[in-house]
């Protein structure tokens, strides 16, 4: 089976009046399809830069990152990008910011429409169609921004720290409901975190960057002893603290 996404010895440095400073430095792997892959590092070596280069919004200055063979670039519709705020419109009901990005690309077909009715009504959320996004919890708000960027059908979903702005109960059982819909769908994803028990609760593989300029410091398989594996059971493992510890030393070896 062929990755889906590979990233090859990219490197980036940002340039300013100031000089020169290296973000990333030869940063390679792969993501198989269906796969999940967390990322995790030393606040502000690139975690977020990286992401931004999956999704073409800005180009590596060496290397290449190609999506199902085809060289990722900007303007392109195959990445789904899910920040750390849900951009919801307040003006809008739940439904019209969730058929947004249709509206946007002029494909607001009768099969675009009933996958999004679809959708609404297998994450919960069709209840609320015609409430605005200031009557719904953070939970529910990120879940609507979540079946926005399905309804789309990318290729790739990328998940910028999407529960960092929630309370510690609420992220928990956010994360764990993201964990299944991504599962269901069969999407494979790419989750930059600060935290390492939610990197390993949700993901197949844990990516651990160095400090910048960041490199490929560690790449850990996840595999947890667990029936019917959920982010939510995954913390139950009895194998759990072996890969937080060995996560946790990776990142703070050259602290």
């Amino acid at each position: 089976m062929d990755p889906v996404l590979k990233v090859r010895d990219v490197c980036l440095s940002y340039h300013t009046l100031s000089g020169e400073t290296p973000a990333l430095s030869h940063i390679s792997f792969d993501l198989m399809p269906g796969e999940f892959l967390s990322i995790v590092g030393p606040s502000g070596c690139g975690k977020s830069t990286l992401l931004n280069l999956i999704a073409g919004l800005i180009e590596p200055e060496c290397g290449s990152i190609t999506l199902k063979g085809k060289t990722v670039s900007s303007g392109s519709t195959s990445v789904g990008y899910m920040l750390q705020k849900d951009h919801l419109l307040e003006w809008r009901s739940i439904y019209k910011n969730i058929l947004l990005g249709l509206e946007i690309r002029g494909e607001l077909t009768p099969e675009k429409l009933a996958h999004a009715e679809e959708l609404l009504h297998t994450y919960g959320l069709d209840r609320f169609r015609d409430a605005r996004p200031s009557q719904l919890s953070g939970g529910m708000r990120q879940r609507a921004a979540l079946i926005r960027t399905l309804v789309l059908e990318p290729e790739l979903l990328l998940l910028d720290e999407p529960f960092s702005a929630l309370d510690y109960q609420t992220r928990l059982n956010v994360s764990d409901d993201i964990g299944k819909i991504l599962k269901s769908s069969g999407k494979p994803a790419i989750l930059v975190t600060h935290d390492i028990s939610e990197a390993i609760s949700m993901a197949d593989q844990v990516l651990v960057l160095s400090a910048r300029p960041a490199t490929v410091q560690k790449v850990v398989d996840i595999h947890l002893s667990v029936e019917k594996r959920t982010p939510l059971t995954s913390r139950n493992a009895p194998d759990f603290k072996k890969y937080f510890n060995l996560i946790w030393k990776e990142l703070n070896k050259n602290a």
